[in-house]
């Protein structure tokens, strides 16, 4: 090992992303018998402009919701939670039967418990004087989305 190298890499390459969920699936495979780590998004576009979307990953029979952004001017209009409901749907149709997120106190709690999460953890002073929370849903039971 003393020919090791060790970087901190602040904007880590999608290449480099990509191969250590690859490594990582190569491992976890004997086990779960299923590929895991698999990308998934959805996105508005108004003309050629992003105007929100969602992105996440499905682990097995989850959906992690990563991310989700709507474009100030968008916001209000329904579109959050018809991207939501999008990709809930995508998940269930590729086999999730659960789904994950988390947001911070000062967020979309309210947003994602109306869709049906529910919390199940939170941080506490993340970041200081607030909560980070993760919160989780049963897609199977909510098949409308």
């Amino acid at each position: 090992m003393s020919d090791l190298t060790l970087r901190v890499i602040d904007d880590p390459t999608p290449e480099l992303i990509a191969t250590l969920g690859e490594g990582l699936t190569r491992h976890a495979l004997p086990t779960t018998g299923v590929p895991g780590f698999l990308p998934l998004a959805v996105a508005a576009y108004r003309g050629d402009t992003l105007i929100g979307g969602v992105q996440g990953t499905i682990n097995w029979n989850w959906l992690h919701v990563a991310l989700i952004w709507i474009a100030e001017e968008a916001r209000r209009s329904g579109l959050g939670s018809t991207l939501l409901c999008r990709i809930e749907r995508v998940a269930r149709e590729r086999g999730c039967t659960d789904a994950h997120l988390d947001t911070f106190s000062y967020q979309a709690r309210p947003f994602y418990e109306r869709h049906g999460y529910e919390v199940f953890a939170t941080l506490e002073d993340y970041p200081p004087g607030h909560r980070r929370i993760f919160l989780r849903k049963n897609l199977e039971r909510s098949t409308g989305s």
